[in-house]
């Protein structure tokens, strides 16, 4: 049994400390709202005032947050930061979606206490959090990773180590990249088609039948038909990761397409679909 403390009980990260409950492991978790960790501290959580707190003592400290601001602030507060309560023996593990840039920074930084950092960014919404089915992209030192496979594992069914730290953030991008792009052409698509006259699910289903489809394309399609914007990844996080990857990449004009979905995501928040799944920005378009 270890001693885990997980930073951030958000949808993702509240699920994943339930998880470590019913693992067996000695769990403590901190957010910001204390009142959204309820439901981890009824499973069997104990809930820290501070980052600080929550990380004295532990063998593994894991941080599910919004973005490098909450990152930098959940771990390096001159007063509160995780940082300041972490033995050189534990291990920090960040599974927030942030920039390569600063994850360096982070492990410069903690290496400079002589902790060791693993960047574990997730592939996966809240249905694959809650049934501990989440993929990991893995960046970080191969020892640090053996070490910390184990609890990687109670809630992920598959581990990829990708590189060096930082690697993983680029890859984590990557994916949410892929995915933003295929969920705005499909929601343009849609709504060509419902323009036209034609009937959607027959001619989707037709290039379903085609290799040009996925299983995503399936689900998102599926989504948007429905009408059902119940969020799984909100709009406002995919346009963040969105100005992340075109941030990495230099420039608007070094990544037109990219810039282009980005664009539709941040319309979509500004007409006050922020919070809807990702699969909302149909209703730009229908």
């Amino acid at each position: 049994m270890a001693k885990i403390s997980v930073l951030g009980m958000g949808a993702m990260g509240s699920r994943m400390a339930i998880n470590l409950i019913k693992a067996g492991h000695q769990v403590t978790v901190w957010n910001r709202g204390p009142a959204a960790a309820q439901r981890v501290v009824d499973a069997g959580a104990h809930l820290a005032r501070t980052p600080r707190e929550a990380s004295s003592g532990a063998d593994f400290v894991v941080a599910m947050v919004r973005d490098n601001d909450a990152s930098r602030q959940v771990w390096l507060d001159e007063e509160n930061g995780a940082l300041r309560g972490m033995s050189a023996d534990a291990i920090a593990i960040e599974s927030s979606t942030v920039t390569a840039e600063w994850i360096r920074e982070l492990e410069a930084r903690m290496a400079e206490r002589s902790i060791s950092l693993l960047e574990a960014p997730v592939v996966g919404s809240t249905p694959q959090a809650e049934a501990a089915q989440l993929t990991y992209f893995v960046g970080g030192k191969p020892d640090v990773l053996a070490r910390a496979e184990p609890v990687l594992k109670v809630v992920g069914s598959s581990l990829h180590h990708v590189g060096a730290i930082g690697t993983a953030a680029l890859t984590k991008l990557t994916a949410n990249t892929l995915l933003g792009i295929q969920v705005t052409a499909l929601a343009e698509l849609i709504g060509m088609l419902k323009r036209s006259g034609s009937d959607v699910e027959r001619v989707l289903d037709a290039v379903a039948k085609t290799p040009v489809w996925n299983v995503v394309a399936g689900r998102v399609s599926s989504l948007m038909l429905a009408g059902n914007f119940a969020p799984q990844f909100p709009v406002d996080l995919i346009e963040k990761d969105f100005a992340y990857t075109v941030q990495t990449a230099g420039s608007e004009s070094a990544a037109p397409t990219i810039s282009a979905a980005r664009n539709v995501f941040r319309t979509a928040v500004e007409r006050g679909f922020g919070h809807d799944n990702m699969t909302g920005v149909v209703k730009l378009f229908t």
